[in-house]
């Protein structure tokens, strides 16, 4: 099969997946207005059948002016559903102080993932704390009332522990190209699990997309790989953040092949950009407001990935700014469950759901 036929087969999967006709709003965010919303996290689903869906309520704030100056991501919250994820009610909550790391208090609550292990589950947190600097050549652009991200893990036997289990911070780094991280999420490469991040320089510029094994712990921040996965040409040249690595089926014209979709953020700028009046008006992307896309790879190889979205952007909200982010998706025994925020004309995102049975994806390859 020619690269260009694949490339389009795998765009229709991905619109299959993240349909935003079809979407229905799962957890709605805590006000319906701008800088509102709920997710950033994942859904997996046990050996018993149960569903566990994690995530972020984020209340309106603005880094700029310092965090005093609103609430920002504010709880973490998990849900639960015992009936196929027709219902989730929510079963445990952490606020900004539940979070703290020793010394240094949790500013703002970003992305998070729950894996499970043969241990029981593990829950990968991010947080903006405080009492962490910049290197002594960078400390001068630290904005006041900020702090750094860095990403945290609590190892329990069973989730009803998770509330009460030890945090211990897992990623940080002293390195000004790297030295924010957040949003984790799980994926794979050459046969091992890994867990995936965002990172960002002190110079807050960009959202790069960077991954470590699974495979040793302590996690180590030497066998970090950076640059597997480059920032885009065009839609997506200051923002590529993946969120979620899909197995696909190997059925139809992937039969015998091992191919994995990948679903990323981006946009062009990191702050809405004002338009020429008389210019073709579309979704730019900008931080917090990013739109959606896809790539694939091939043999678990993560250094091949191939864009499938290249110079537009593939996922685009019908409603309010535009912005899709954060797309998840839980493969069960017959369908797959996708998440993800999606802005609506309140300007709000709630995290909406789509339903997509697996019979529908493998017709797509055939």
């Amino acid at each position: 099969m020619e690269l260009s036929e694949l490339a389009d087969r795998l765009r229709r999967i991905a619109l299959k997946l993240v349909d935003q006709q079809a979407a229905e709003v799962l957890v709605a965010p805590q006000r319906p207005s701008s800088g509102h919303w709920y997710g950033g996290g994942n859904l997996v689903c046990d050996a018993e059948g149960t569903l566990w869906l994690i995530g972020r309520y984020r209340n309106q704030g603005d880094s700029r002016t310092g965090l005093g100056a609103g609430e920002r991501g504010l709880e973490l919250a998990l849900f639960r559903s015992d009936d196929q994820g027709r219902t989730f009610e929510k079963f445990l909550s952490w606020s900004k102080s539940d979070l703290n790391v020793g010394e240094h208090a949790v500013l703002s609550i970003e992305g998070s993932a729950i894996r499970l292990t043969q241990d029981g589950v593990e829950l990968y947190v991010s947080s903006e704390k405080s009492g962490i600097s910049y290197p002594p050549e960078q400390n001068g652009f630290l904005k006041p009332g900020t702090g750094v991200w860095t990403i945290d893990r609590i190892a329990t036997p069973s989730f009803d522990g998770l509330k009460g289990g030890k945090i211990e911070t897992v990623l940080q780094t002293q390195d000004p190209r790297f030295i924010h991280m957040k949003d984790p999420f799980l994926g794979t490469y050459l046969g091992s699990e890994c867990l995936m991040f965002c990172t960002h320089p002190f110079c807050w510029t960009s959202s790069n997309t960077a991954f470590v094994s699974l495979g040793h712990d302590p996690i180590q921040w030497s066998q970090v790989e950076h640059d597997f996965f480059p920032r885009g040409a065009t839609w997506d040249v200051a923002i590529t953040r993946g969120t979620a690595v899909v197995p696909l089926p190997s059925v139809g014209v992937l039969e015998n092949r091992d191919v994995k979709l990948m679903f990323y953020d981006g946009g062009e700028c990191v702050r809405n950009l004002d338009e020429h009046s008389e210019a073709v008006k579309r979704p730019r992307g900008y931080s917090c407001e990013e739109l959606g896309g896809a790539a694939f790879y091939e043999d678990d190889d993560l250094f091949h990935l191939q864009r499938v979205s290249d110079v537009e952007p593939l996922l685009i909200s019908p409603h309010g700014t535009g912005c899709s982010r954060y797309v998840d998706v839980c493969v069960t025994e017959d369908q797959y469950l996708v998440t993800w925020q999606q802005a609506q004309a309140d300007g709000s995102q709630p995290l909406v759901i789509n339903r997509v049975a697996k019979s529908e994806i493998e017709s797509l390859l055939c």
